[in-house]
């Protein structure tokens, strides 16, 4: 059978688009909870870009940025392309981007709801429910990937 370091260094069979044949979408990943987790983030990111397009263009950078962000770890874990990069902490970097989104649009949140204005008021409660979707993420990650890590660590 062969692997991804195989695959590579041998030529596309004919009828495959060349470069593309690692890029298959795992179906069970979208429909998993990493998965929806991921989908109502970038949802939920871009009603809120949206939301702060119509009315503080000031904060739309913020909520854009993390909408590129979120869209690329999706595309990495969805295709499993992520596994090529075997020397990254993928779950850290997961957790780390949980946390920092947090914080994020916690702070472009609050400070958004004082224009008063409807848009910028809807994006402040899109950003409360995205802060506890990122919440619960980072949360999940934690539980199941970095606490048994460090266990696992401390007994070999």
């Amino acid at each position: 059978m062969f692997n991804a370091w195989s695959r590579r260094d041998r030529p596309p069979e004919a009828g495959t688009a060349a470069g593309l044949e690692g890029f298959a979408v795992d179906k069970t990943f979208l429909s998993s909870l990493k998965g929806i987790l991921l989908e109502t983030e970038l949802a939920l990111t871009f009603i809120i870009f949206i939301c702060f397009t119509a009315s503080i263009s000031a904060y739309m950078a913020a909520a854009l940025l993390e909408f590129f962000i979120t869209l690329a770890f999706l595309f990495l874990y969805a295709t499993q392309y992520y596994q090529r990069f075997d020397r990254l902490n993928w779950p850290c970097l997961d957790f780390l981007r949980c946390v920092s989104a947090i914080i994020i649009f916690l702070v472009v949140s609050f400070a958004a709801v004082t224009s008063r204005d409807g848009a910028a008021i809807a994006a402040f409660v899109f950003g409360i429910i995205l802060v506890s979707v990122f919440a619960y993420d980072a949360f999940k990650i934690y539980r199941t990937e970095l606490v048994p890590r460090a266990a696992q660590g401390d007994q070999q």
